[in-house]
């Protein structure tokens, strides 16, 4: 046994000093990383849906712009409509009442103050005299609900405002739903008018952008119907 020691002991040392040479004469592996992919910032991939596009037509966009301020038009006239109705009905009496009111193209308020004696009757009193014959009959012409003038003296006016009765309540609101369609009526004859004018192809952004805009006028005449109605009390 001590014979073959220093021969095995001489071959492990002549064994690992080759393992160690092949070792340090290999090439170095190269590190490895994991790359991923970045996200794209090119505009050919922010593609936005057509229904979503901007009109980018200047002539679109002027006729656009004019559409809407003529759908918002008819909007305003049958919102204050609405809330006339509704102050009448909830027999809140305010000068607000004859807002509307013209004697000769002139506002009523030029022409007279407006005032609230005993929570229910509305009192005009002209400025000049000369002027009370024309402010009477410009009430008259006015057709308010319910409402007969009725003369006091030289320059004054009576208007007893009655507590509307729930049929009243009830011609009020029918009335609102006649003028709701007619508000209807007009913003489509403005969609109309501005997708003939502009020769839109079918499926187009154009076509597209205006039936939108007339959508948004639609249900905004729905909604102040519905709350007319609600505040009337009227459910149907």
């Amino acid at each position: 046994m001590s014979v073959f020691r220093p021969v095995a002991n001489a071959c492990f040392r002549r064994a690992l000093s080759t393992s160690f040479s092949r070792s340090l004469s290999r090439p170095a592996l190269a590190s490895q990383h994991r790359y991923y992919a970045k996200k794209s910032t090119s505009t050919a991939e922010k593609f936005v849906p057509g229904s979503q596009q901007p009109l980018t037509d200047p002539v679109s966009q002027a006729e656009y712009a004019k559409c809407e301020e003529k759908m918002k038009a008819a909007i305003d006239w049958f919102r204050k409509d609405c809330a006339q109705g509704t102050t009448r009905a909830t027999g809140r009496i305010t000068p607000a009442l004859l807002k509307d009111v013209r004697v000769d193209g002139e506002p009523l308020q030029n022409m007279a103050t407006i005032g609230v004696r005993d929570g229910s009757i509305l009192v005009v009193t002209v400025f000049e005299e000369s002027t009370l014959k024309d402010v009477e009959g410009a009430l008259y012409e006015a057709k308010l609900p319910g409402i007969t003038p009725q003369r006091v003296d030289a320059r004054t006016i009576r208007l007893p405002v009655p507590k509307p009765t729930v049929d009243a309540k009830t011609e009020m609101a029918t009335g609102a739903g006649r003028k709701a369609e007619d508000a209807r009526v007009q913003c489509r004859k403005f969609h109309q008018a501005s997708v003939k004018k502009g020769k839109y192809e079918k499926r187009s952004i154009e076509l597209d952008t205006f039936q939108k805009l007339l959508d948004k006028y639609i249900a905004e005449i729905d909604k102040l119907l519905v709350d007319t109605k609600k505040t009337l009390g009227i459910a149907r």
